[in-house]
């Protein structure tokens, strides 16, 4: 998907202006790849807009998502919730169902640890 097009989704979904909606889906996108674990690129599924496969950094916390994403985005917490709920409502449209529960996969559990989805052929515990 094409970064515009990307940016559309997200401000329809979220009521955002394009502008703001742009700037919410980097910081939302440079925040989950920060969690993610075992990541040896900046984007986890390889399909995602060039211009949201650019981000790395150190992990963060569950607890500060939401607050990181509104500072990256200069945003507040409520404004990058809706940004965020947004953003992974287009990525869940925009990737396989494999390679979202992939990427969801390898974010860490709010203990540190990482927590699976199994597929479809992988027990639960």
């Amino acid at each position: 998907m094409r970064f515009p097009l990307f940016v559309d989704a997200v401000s329809r979904r979220s009521g955002l202006p394009p502008e703001l909606a742009a700037a919410v889906a980097r910081a939302v996108v440079q925040t989950v790849v920060e969690r993610m674990t075992d990541s040896p690129t900046a984007d986890p599924t390889g399909y995602l807009p060039d211009e949201l496969s650019d981000v790395s950094g150190p992990g963060s916390s569950p607890a500060d998502f939401l607050h990181r994403v509104g500072q990256r985005a200069g945003v507040d917490e409520q404004t990058a919730g809706v940004g965020a709920a947004a953003v992974f409502a287009t990525l869940r449209e925009t990737v396989t169902v494999g390679e979202f529960r992939e990427m969801v996969a390898r974010l860490p559990a709010a203990d540190g640890t990482i927590d699976p989805i199994p597929g479809p052929d992988e027990a639960r515990p």
